[in-house]
């Protein structure tokens, strides 16, 4: 008989079965399990287990322990129905979930288990305040407990409690005194500064509080860590004390900072900046950059410190030293020769020379040039100056970035001829059978390759003509496909050498594209991108820029995968999301659009948590530097732009797919929790991160993007977001004033003059019209970005399609029926008129968006394949007004339905034998019918266009110049484009065939 070993308790096997049923994510069952174990098993003891507990969409997976020796029976219990309670929670049932947390809580638990479980539990619920009161109440149940107190620390840190944070620390600090534990209440104190909103607080008390605290410790020589140092050094640098901050530097406790590599030293650099002590400044850079003459941050400091000792005349003593940190460079000539002796020092050395002082050279060289001196000369001609740098690095992809900045120095005459200096000493082999010199390495073709993108960066390549480009074109591709035998066995994940002579010629293509208008161009360029793609299936270049021109050409239904394999990480969800939220709407695509709004939405949603985590995890391992930068980048997400319109495009989207087709448009806003009297964009503070340097460009100067165009976009995006906010916001209003408020509330403002009921209605539509009318001033201006620079929002079509003006008048037509239900029907003819009147112009209106849809969307001409992506996205304006216009015709139903029965039974009490009906009701059912054959107009219009773009036929199209592979490239460019809008054209006509059904619900 084999020997027992451990005996597993009976309860370890009850509880088992829950844990692994939440941490599959097969909550029903844990739900199961758990009711079976509270009924069945009143009085159950505590078990010692050991299991882990996922937290759904977190990353991080808890750990909960029971101990049988800490958990009286009474505290399994409630564990069981907690852990019921995460279980409710993950199957969506998030009221019984809370209400059953909320009876443990009032209970106020002690027991480890049941506060971590609860504690995962709010965090899932979005509720981390409800944490702080249970470990409030587990501290003064257990006042001498360390863990607890922790708990309750980081509990309060998550919800940004910084004055209970202090309190905590110190109360911590007293029951076990450890520094970490004092120095959390410091930083609390620091975090009250820097939120604190007036700065005269900060400064008066805040910071010398928390400085006095740290200095206590200094005198008490309790310092230990180099965190701890690290936040005196925060304090002072806050409190603008410069010079107590370097003596903390160079004292004994700066050698507490030896973790980051020349710490001392640029912190140390900064503040003689701060202080303007120019000749510590210079002197101390001199010494960093004669041990290491490639650490560049020092030379920006080296000659800043040069030109203010040259304003301010100063010249060195005739004895004694010139400061306290060595001999000072005052004069151009000391500083030229230092650099002349660091190149010379390069130029001598065996091994491969260092970049550092050959830019500096150039460096020093711009800026004398900028200040209008003479010793520019003496360092040399910057041709043969930068001639020489690319002698000695060109092989370095480096290079191309190194020498892009210093270009200007360069005279426009001296263009060709720097470029051919350079194609010089390019090493060629044998000229090959297309008549050209391929390299014969890759350090060879990197130099050819640093070459053609200098060419391009001075212009070289714009300045030809279109045939030029063409044969320019057909050069860089032959270099491409040259350089693929170089990465013969490159890995998946790795780049071809030659990717950039790719990218290089889509980018002419674009050019030609643009310039002649020829479809030609851009079907090649997409034929290009699309094979370098599939050799290098990792360059994320190939990809942005490949979304990029599907995105102008109308199609939409390759970018998602595309972005999808970008793989974009954290923050990048903000900065480059814009590249797939700004299009998928517009270009018809529904179904995409709302994933791809998801996509984000999940991001910014989860950054409250995310962040959360990280600042804990700073006080923990006493990061402290770290936390003021995590509560930036919360507050800079929190404020994002694209943050902004994600949220609000998808609340639109939800509701022109859903309302009134799954759920009315009363409860579709009740569902999403939006108030039209609430205005939560923080329009005043609100960020633009979107990042538009995301692609590699090597234009000229005359066409890069400009801080201008950047100021214009932010004005547009932000033009175009207001007009969106409040049509939502219109739309939320209109679903509540369906609700009939009373008479007596319905003329009641609130502080911000907007009125309730019907006159909030009528606020919001004031506000639409001024911000119509700065749209149209900013779309008057028809501002043009460059091709890699932001896209144009849709405001400009939206108002030249006319949809804005007849959404605006739809929604203002409500407010002339709720007049019309205060008035009566009686006594109301003139205001009837007007309101019949506004029905026509509704149609009028509809139709002529309608009219601006007509053509073909993509179509075959002359041998060549066009689209029309304007088309597209007129008829994507046409669905989202006939949505708009839909509900205020409902909501004119509603309230002409017990207008009309009214009338009728006072004439029937009157006996009055007129049956003629009322003007507004024979207007609402001649708008209800006219409604009824636009969109009828509209389905036939689209399938008219998904049968003649199913017609093109793309395998028999020839393609002029196309090798073999080329033109298989192309045409499955183009497939994916067909598809794309026969996808389009299919989301259009189903939203609108749904649509068709509701107008049956509109009949009086």
């Amino acid at each position: 008989m084999a020997a027992r070993g451990h005996v597993q308790d009976p309860n370890d096997r009850r509880l088992r079965p829950i844990y692994d049923y939440l941490d599959n994510g097969n909550n029903k069952m844990a739900i199961q399990q758990a009711d079976k174990l509270l009924k069945k098993h009143k009085d159950l003891h505590c078990a010692k287990v050991k299991y882990s507990l996922g937290s759904g969409m977190s990353t991080v997976r808890h750990r909960v322990f029971l101990s049988a020796s800490t958990c009286p029976s009474t505290a399994i219990r409630l564990h069981v129905q907690v852990l019921k309670a995460i279980g409710l929670q993950r199957t969506g049932k998030q009221d019984e979930a809370f209400t059953l947390a909320q009876e443990v809580a009032t209970l106020e638990p002690t027991d480890d288990n049941s506060l971590q479980a609860l504690t995962i539990l709010y965090r899932e619920m979005h509720r981390p305040e409800l944490v702080t009161k249970l470990y409030e109440a587990a501290v003064k149940k257990i006042p001498l407990s360390e863990e607890y107190h922790s708990h309750l620390f980081m509990a309060y840190a998550r919800v940004g409690e910084y004055k209970k944070m202090q309190q905590a620390g110190m109360a911590l600090y007293k029951i076990v005194p450890k520094n970490p534990y004092y120095f959390w209440s410091v930083m609390s104190l620091v975090m009250q500064a820097i939120s604190a909103q007036d700065e005269k607080l900060s400064q008066t008390m805040f910071l010398p509080l928390a400085e006095r605290m740290v200095e206590k410790m200094v005198k008490e020589e309790k310092i230990e860590a180099e965190a701890e140092v690290q936040l005196y050094f925060m304090i002072l640098e806050r409190l603008g004390k410069c010079v107590e901050a370097l003596d903390v530097i160079r004292g004994p406790l700066g050698e507490k900072l030896p973790s980051e590599l020349q710490s001392r030293e640029s912190k140390c650099m900064m503040f003689y900046r701060r202080l303007q002590r120019w000749r510590r400044s210079n002197s101390l850079a001199h010494k960093l950059l004669l041990k290491n003459p490639d650490d560049w941050q020092f030379y920006p400091s080296y000659f800043d410190s040069l030109f203010h000792l040259m304003d301010q005349s100063w010249s060195p003593p005739e004895d004694g030293e010139h400061c306290p940190e060595g001999s000072v460079h005052h004069t151009v000539a000391e500083v030229m020769r230092f650099v002349e002796e660091r190149i010379t020092g390069e130029d001598g050395k065996d091994s491969r020379s260092l970049r550092g002082p050959y830019l500096a050279r150039l460096e020093l060289m711009h800026r004398l040039r900028e200040r209008g001196r003479p010793e520019e000369r003496l360092l040399g001609d910057p041709l043969e100056l930068m001639v020489q740098f690319f002698g000695k690095f060109g092989d370095k992809p480096c290079c191309i970035t190194d020498l892009k900045i210093y270009l200007h120095l360069l005279c426009p005459d001296q263009h060709v001829q720097f470029i051919n200096r350079l194609g010089e000493a390019v090493p060629l082999g044998q000229q090959g059978d297309e008549g050209l010199c391929f390299p014969e390495d890759t350090k060879a073709m990197q130099r050819h390759l640093c070459v053609s993108q200098l060419g391009r960066a001075l212009g070289l390549h714009h300045a030809l003509d279109p045939d030029g480009k063409l044969r320019l074109i057909a050069q860089l591709k032959a270099h491409y496909r040259h350089g693929l035998k170089f990465g013969t066995n490159a890995l998946k994940t790795e780049l071809q050498f030659s990717d950039m002579y790719c990218l290089m010629a889509a980018h002419v293509y674009v050019d030609l594209w643009k310039e002649t208008g020829d479809d030609n161009m851009v079907w090649r360029c997409l034929g290009v991108l699309q094979e370098g793609l599939t050799l290098s299936p990792s360059n994320a270049q190939f990809k942005l820029l490949l979304l990029l021109v599907y995105c102008h050409l109308g199609a939409f239904e390759p970018v998602v995968d595309l972005y999808s394999s970008l793989d974009a990480k954290h923050v990048q969800h903000d900065t480059i999301g814009f590249l797939l939220t700004r299009y998928a709407e517009s270009l018809g695509q529904f179904a995409a659009a709302s994933q791809s709004c998801n996509f984000s939405l999940r991001f910014f949603h989860s950054n409250q948590k995310d962040t959360s985590e990280y600042i804990i995890q700073a006080y923990k391992y006493g990061a402290f530097e770290k936390i003021p930068e995590f509560i930036a980048l919360r507050n800079r997400l929190n404020q994002s732009l694209h943050f902004a319109q994600v949220r609000t495009e998808r609340m639109l989207l939800d509701l022109f797919l859903e309302a009134d087709i799954v759920l009315s448009l009363e409860e579709s806003v009740r569902a999403m929790s939006l108030s039209p009297e609430e205005d939560d964009i923080p329009w005043d503070t609100m960020r633009d991160n979107r990042d538009l340097t995301v692609f590699t460009s090597w234009d000229p100067k005359d066409r890069e993007l400009t801080e201008e165009h950047r100021r214009r976009s932010l004005e547009e995006e932000t033009a175009w977001l207001r007009l969106r906010s409040l049509t939502l916001r219109l739309l939320a209003s209109l679903a509540s004033s369906g609700r009939a408020p009373s008479p007596q509330n319905s003329d009641t403002t609130n502080e911000n003059g907007v009125g309730g009921g019907s006159s909030v209605l009528g606020g919001l539509l004031g506000q639409l019209q001024l911000a119509l009318q700065t749209a149209a001033q900013i779309a008057e201006r028809r501002t043009q970005y460059p091709f890699l620079g932001p896209p144009s929002t849709r405001l400009a079509s939206a108002l030249s399609s006319g949809s804005c003006q007849c959404q605006a008048a739809a929604l203002q037509l409500s407010v002339n029926v709720q007049e019309l239900e205060d008035v009566g029907l009686d006594e109301s003819s003139e205001l009837q008129t007007q309101i019949c009147n506004g029905f026509k112009s509704l149609v009028a209106q509809l139709q002529e968006i309608l009219n601006r849809c007509k053509g073909d969307f993509l179509e075959m001409k002359e041998g060549k394949l066009k689209t029309r992506p304007s088309l597209l996205e007129n008829l994507v304006f046409f669905v989202e007004t006939v949505c708009v216009v839909l509900w205020t015709a409902s909501h004119c139903a509603k309230v002409l339905r017990p207008l009309k029965t009214s009338l009728q039974k006072k004439k029937k009490k009157k006996k009055d034998a007129n049956t003629a009906l009322p003007a507004v009701v024979c207007g609402f059912q001649e708008l209800t019918g006219g409604l009824q054959d636009l969109l009828t107009q509209a389905l036939e219009f689209i399938k008219g266009q998904e049968t003649g773009i199913t017609a093109i036929k793309l395998a028999g199209l020839s393609l002029e110049g196309h090798t073999q592979d080329e033109e298989a490239f192309t045409k499955a460019a183009m497939d994916k484009v067909q598809s794309s809008y026969l996808r389009s054209l299919q989301e259009a006509g189903d939203l609108l065939r749904k649509r068709a059904e509701t107008i049956k619900s509109l009949k009086i």
